[in-house]
């Protein structure tokens, strides 16, 4: 019986702390050790060959002599061959969220136009500051903006986790100013972005993680429990990434602000599809500042503002919360430096193509971008409910999360791996989702997934003993009750993700 087997006939069925300490005191006994490597060897291997499935030119020192630069555009288009039928057939879940290929060429010209421009030299480039500024600004007033009496503003990032870092940062200086907090505590449901929690890693905020209900929405009673003194930030999620599903952030800001902290609606996958939703006569929850109690919201306008990949918004209930997030250095030998985000330069291109993308849009082009998106959501999801050994996940509206009392639903996924779907493989439960998009909105998409699925479940159970490859990876990070071990794991990955092969 090999390691794995071993943790989910025995280990697993234990309380995590209890498996936890006890196969932390036997992972170093020589044969479980030797097990262990064995186990982790077949993983990196399996791993190796999903992240570097081709073999192309490598450059592991700059070259003697420069390429010719016809060679190099042609190294790249290979490349882009063998990435984009999977993505453009729409095959991915999330990932790229337009993909069209005029849309994506109008974004490439004005990438082109501004290609040299850095909104740190605001000088220089005035129009980087113009672009920003009207991206919070239309952002802002698609997030209730105007229908209350303050004044919204924020600051474009480089991306939603950049955006959650930024206010988080802003949360702990601001309370440690006005409310004299010097060891911070931010409370947060356990579905909320992973980017909270490198925030608390980055800026020494202890999480305090609050579970969610059986409809995977966020405990509101657990959340008043869990707030302190120390505490400078409560967190909701409109919808969570895992699930899709968005928090009860009404009642959770109106706790926020009977308790004096700040309140942060993660919007970041939902900021440009729920006000469009909520025209189009959606029963879509309250979450943005027409609610008093939110603080702060981070909205991806690279995800269904379909801008190009770079850009998110971060926005705050008032420019005296906002001045938190700057950072400014007055006696600097280097003259006056300040910067509103974390970089310093940045690619005022991407700012621009930001732009462009919501102003060619327009609110009808994104209503009609979401009402095909959810009409699309709502087949997968009846189909999905018609396949009996499957089941959803609390009532999402377009990130179907789906698992399986039945059977190992990692099989499942892999099965759908093998035609040609990459779907979100999740933990806690063990479940499986698609983040729909305008790419499965293409007609034969959806039927195609569900006949798909419907195939990958019957393969599973007609061989309920083919693990196949990826499907042990899943299952064992899952399982494994020695989180140190997963966390080896994925550094291990990542450091392969760096490895250069060499000449």
């Amino acid at each position: 019986m090999n390691l794995q087997a071993i943790i989910e006939k025995y280990l697993s069925r234990l309380p995590e702390g209890i498996a936890s300490r006890i196969f932390n005191s036997i992972k170093d006994i020589p044969f479980v050790r030797k097990e262990i490597q064995k186990e982790i060897d077949k993983m990196m291997a399996e791993m190796e060959s999903s992240a570097k499935p081709y073999k192309v030119e490598s450059f592991p020192q700059i070259p003697e002599q420069g390429m010719d630069k016809k060679d190099i555009l042609s190294l790249m288009e290979e490349i882009k061959k063998k990435e984009m039928p999977q993505w453009k057939s729409g095959y991915v879940s999330g990932a790229v969220y337009h993909g069209d290929d005029a849309h994506i060429n109008f974004l490439n010209k004005v990438y082109g136009l501004n290609s040299q421009s850095n909104p740190l030299h605001s000088d220089i480039w005035p129009s980087a500051s113009k672009y920003e500024a009207e991206v919070i600004s239309m952002t802002a007033h698609m997030l209730g903006a105007g229908q209350t009496g303050d004044e919204i503003c924020g600051s474009v990032s480089s991306g939603g986790t950049e955006s959650i870092l930024l206010a988080m940062k802003t949360y702990r200086d601001w309370a440690r100013e006005k409310k004299k907090i010097r060891d911070p505590e931010m409370v947060v449901p356990i579905t909320a972005h992973a980017a909270f929690d490198k925030a608390a890693q980055y800026f020494n905020i202890k999480m305090v993680h609050i579970p969610v209900k059986d409809d995977y929405k966020a405990d509101v009673a657990a959340a008043r429990k869990a707030i302190t003194k120390n505490t400078i930030v409560l967190v909701g999620s409109a919808p969570s990434f895992p699930h899709g599903v968005i928090d009860p952030i009404a009642e959770l800001s109106d706790l926020a602000q009977k308790r004096r902290i700040g309140f942060h609606t993660d919007a970041c996958l939902g900021g440009f599809v729920l006000p469009w939703a909520e025209k189009l006569g959606y029963d879509i929850p309250a979450f943005d500042f027409r609610l008093p109690g939110v603080t702060s919201i981070s909205a991806d306008t690279h995800k269904y503002g379909y801008a190009a990949k770079g850009t998110s918004v971060i926005l705050y209930r008032g420019k005296n919360l906002r001045r938190y997030q700057y950072f400014k250095i007055t006696d600097w030998p280097g003259g006056l430096y300040f910067s509103p985000t974390f970089a310093g330069s940045r690619p005022g291109a991407l700012s621009a193509a930001c732009w462009a993308a919501l102003v060619a849009m327009g609110e009808k082009g994104y209503l009609e971008a979401t009402e095909k998106i959810l009409q699309t959501a709502k087949e997968i999801k009846e189909g999905i409910r018609k396949i009996p050994e499957l089941h959803i996940l609390g009532d999402p509206l377009w990130v179907i999360a789906f698992g399986s009392k039945d059977m190992n639903i990692y099989q499942v996924m892999e099965q759908m791996t093998h035609k040609g779907w990459s779907l979100n493989g999740l933990h806690k439960p063990p479940c499986v989702h698609i983040c729909v998009t305008l790419r499965h909105t293409r007609p034969g998409i959806a039927g195609r997934f569900l006949a798909d699925l419907t195939d990958a479940v019957a393969h599973v159970k007609a061989h309920p003993g083919d693990k196949g490859q990826m499907a042990p990876v899943y299952g064992m990070a899952a399982t494994i009750p020695f989180r140190g071990l997963v966390g080896d794991m994925m550094e291990k990955y990542i450091d392969l993700l760096y490895t250069v092969e060499q000449k």
